[in-house]
């Protein structure tokens, strides 16, 4: 096949209109016997008043070494890339080891569903409840503020992305298509089909479960088993290898091949491998708060007289700012028609993260405000980030009014230097409850600063973003792991052979299509390990 790029069209085109243009730049003859196929639709807003939709073509056509030779040297024109997924190995007949996977967030089921494809017959051991269990209880901390710190927005099947925009793009550098692996899978489980080809898929909670239940049934089909509510407290390790887990029913797991996809928010199970000696290190990652705009506000500054086009949808929106004290603020996770959610998993603290829908028709456009810190910024070993995240949690709580109760503030007074004490015309959506208070109680001086100069700035980008009544609520701090477990070129710790950490918790990835990504990479070393033991 022919890959054509650059085809671009008004947002009110039909087929015939798109199979005229690919005619048109190939040379063809638009009623003969060809066919294409849509690889990738991105809109091109940079100009409001002619928004358009950016097409890349996969076509088959009996005479493709003859186009290639007429338009060589047109870079929009060549070679489709083989994107087919091919495992690497196959489980050997004889008996094997059988590898366990800790962790049912996406990291976990990709590399969970990938093994039982291969006929290693896993077994997942996540620490939560099923999705639709955890979904109840996630519901009891934002209906009625009572928090389940094992059954939450962090710990469950499907992981914290469940509760979340259900984004499904990533800057990853992908050489073999393994993203085009997960984004297949999802289809496969239930997810729109166009996830394959918009440039910004996306396909939103409720989906999502419907989805991670699918994915169980198929790593159950095929020979994997996934135990849930199983709560991993020790790790075994003899002369630098693992040996055995022990979970917290009191049972002794004899293993020597674990995937570690435990997510970014398993602290008491990063704090036991540190006291085991596995090698862990601070990493960056930002803290900040959530910021709420009418999304008609949002729609109108990127789309101008094309807002609330169908084809268009919610408008989003990317940011960044370097600040004159060294750090940068960006836009972080933006939510378009969503909510902004509680996200916490431990007892007294506060945590902010934003959901979407597929639909993304709620009021509100939120999205993270956050700013990157450094080791330097808690420099007390390898499990000082999480103690600095836990510190501001704490302090939002407190200041929230000790009830699972945000801290929210108006732009207006943020940048004023003020405590809000009632909001304005933007309504928050955080569940269970918000609290008028002043954010700089919250964040450490230096973010606060940060944010304070960026608002501003992102306002000469999009016009009313430093809207006086919109609410920033706080905190913002599970941005990412704040530590990395470092590994090898096998992909196993680079001092506990066996324990092979992965994912967004391990520091390598940030996101569900990367931390699916990741899950099968660690899946094919699991694997080709397993074999060259036999």
């Amino acid at each position: 096949m022919l890959r054509l790029t650059e085809v671009r069209l008004p947002l009110d085109h039909d087929d015939a209109a798109l199979r005229l243009a690919i005619a048109d730049r190939l040379g063809l003859d638009p009623v003969a016997d060809w066919y294409y196929r849509i690889f990738r639709r991105a809109i091109d807003a940079r100009k409001k008043s002619a928004i358009v939709f950016n097409y890349s073509i996969d076509i088959a056509a009996t005479n493709e070494a003859e186009i290639l030779s007429r338009l060589h040297g047109d870079s929009h024109v060549g070679r489709t890339p083989d994107m087919e997924y091919r495992f690497v190995t196959q489980a050997p007949k004889t008996s094997f080891v059988r590898p366990v996977i800790i962790g049912a967030g996406p990291c976990g089921l990709f590399a969970a569903l990938v093994l039982a494809q291969m006929g290693f017959r896993p077994l997942l051991l996540e620490r939560g409840k099923q999705v639709r269990q955890r979904t109840q209880d996630t519901w009891g901390l934002w209906r009625r503020g009572q928090l389940d710190p094992e059954s939450n927005v962090q710990f469950g099947e499907g992981g914290a992305g469940t509760f979340s925009d259900g984004k499904l793009y990533t800057q990853i550098k992908d050489p073999r298509y393994l993203g085009r692996k997960v984004l297949t899978e999802f289809v496969k489980a239930g997810a729109p089909a166009e996830i394959l080809y918009v440039a910004k898929p996306h396909i939103g909670t409720f989906r999502l479960v419907g989805m991670v239940e699918h994915m169980r049934a198929t790593i159950e089909s095929l020979g994997g088993e996934i135990r849930f509510q199983q709560k991993v407290t020790d790790f075994e390790i003899e002369n630098g290898q693992l040996q055995a887990l022990h979970l917290a029913g009191g049972e002794r797991l004899v293993t020597n091949h674990v995937v570690l996809a435990i997510g970014h928010s398993a602290r008491d199970t990063f704090a036991k491998l540190h006291a085991r000696g596995v090698f862990i290190e601070a990493k960056p990652f930002s803290v900040g708060v959530r910021i709420e705009h009418p999304q008609s506000l949002i729609d109108r500054a990127r789309y101008g007289s094309f807002a609330g086009h169908p084809l268009l949808g919610a408008a989003d929106y990317k940011l960044v700012h370097h600040c004159a004290n060294g750090r940068s603020v960006y836009s972080f996770c933006m939510c378009p028609g969503g909510t902004v959610v509680a996200a916490t998993s431990e007892a007294g603290c506060v945590v902010t993260n934003g959901m979407s829908q597929y639909s993304r028709n709620e009021r509100n456009a939120n999205s993270g405000i956050v700013v990157g810190i450094t080791p330097a910024d808690y420099p007390d070993g390898p499990l000082a980030g999480m103690k600095f995240q836990r510190h501001w949690e704490s302090r939002a709580f407190e200041v929230g009014g000790g009830n699972y109760a945000a801290p929210v503030q108006r732009v207006g007074d943020f940048l004023a230097g003020r405590a809000s004490t009632a909001l304005g015309a933007v309504i928050p959506s955080y569940k269970p409850g918000v609290h008028p208070t002043d954010l700089s109680r919250c964040l450490p001086d230096y973010a606060v600063a940060a944010i304070r100069e960026a608002l501003p700035a992102f306002d000469r980008q999009i016009r009313g973003f430093a809207l006086q009544d919109a609410v920033l609520t706080g905190v913002e701090t599970r941005t990412s792991s704040p530590l990395r477990l470092r590994r090898n070129g096998e992909f196993q710790s680079i001092n506990t052979a066996g324990l092979y950490p992965a994912g967004e918790g391990a520091g390598y990835a940030g996101g569900i299509l990367s931390s699916g990504v990741d899950g099968i990479k660690v899946a094919e070393a699991v694997a080709l390990n397993l074999v060259c033991n036999q």
